[in-house]
């Protein structure tokens, strides 16, 4: 059998592909940090949130960490094809108007990171935006790192400076993904909650702020050099 269905490897070839077309339309990706990925357990991995391009992001990380999936709504499960492939590499889906359903799958999933060694990618902002800063976080993804016990593995994307969603104009440029050192959840209890999203959102926004400005001064000092 050429698939095993819900393995993670099965979007090996799919991130390949999604690697390259991001190259070919201008978009370089540098990545940073990668001694500091989790390996001898699963995590939650957490990724700030711009656009539908992040998904070239997400193409970078599964060839990047082992054993990866995602969760999302299961509307994309009725999507055709893509939605076929989604299930083929064990996306995790979730139906967001069945509270009691999706917390069962939620409970479920902090199972198989624990077990499975799994790496819950997820955006904790909820939403895309295109700010300065980081949008505040959402809880779900918190509830799922001390209910499994798992550290928390943050990952910052630096702005996509060269993108303007309002005037649909895009142009080549770089981008840092830089993988953080992982917070422990060993111990933690809901009451713990609300100072781990705070430690997380403060080294991420940081991040982001700092990665950001060294990206938009390498771009500055590259175009003072072509002149």
């Amino acid at each position: 059998m050429l698939f095993r269905i819900g393995s993670w490897k099965n979007a090996l070839m799919p991130a390949r592909c999604v690697v390259i077309i991001a190259k070919i339309i201008g978009m370089n990706f540098r990545f940073r940090g990668k001694e500091n990925i989790v390996k001898d357990s699963g995590c939650v991995v957490l990724i700030n949130h711009q656009s539908s391009l992040d998904l070239c992001v997400l193409g970078e990380l599964w060839l990047a960490m082992d054993n990866c999936t995602v969760i999302s709504k299961k509307e994309i499960l009725y999507l055709g094809p893509f939605g076929f492939a989604c299930w083929l590499w064990g996306t995790i889906f979730i139906d967001r108007k069945n509270a009691g359903e999706s917390y069962q799958i939620i409970n479920a999933t902090t199972e198989s990171i624990r077990q499975g060694k799994r790496r819950l990618l997820l955006f904790p902002e909820g939403h895309r935006h295109s700010g300065n800063s980081l949008l505040p976080f959402k809880k779900g993804a918190f509830h799922v790192a001390i209910e499994s016990q798992m550290p928390i593995q943050p990952v910052v994307v630096s702005k996509y400076y060269y993108l303007d969603g309002k005037l649909k104009r895009f142009h080549s440029g770089n981008s840092f993904i830089t993988v953080l050192p992982p917070i422990p959840t060993t111990g933690m209890t809901k009451n713990d909650l609300p100072k781990l999203m705070e430690q997380a959102y403060e080294v991420m926004n940081k991040t982001f702020v700092e990665s950001t400005a060294e990206c938009l001064e390498e771009q500055i000092r590259s175009l003072k050099l072509d002149y």
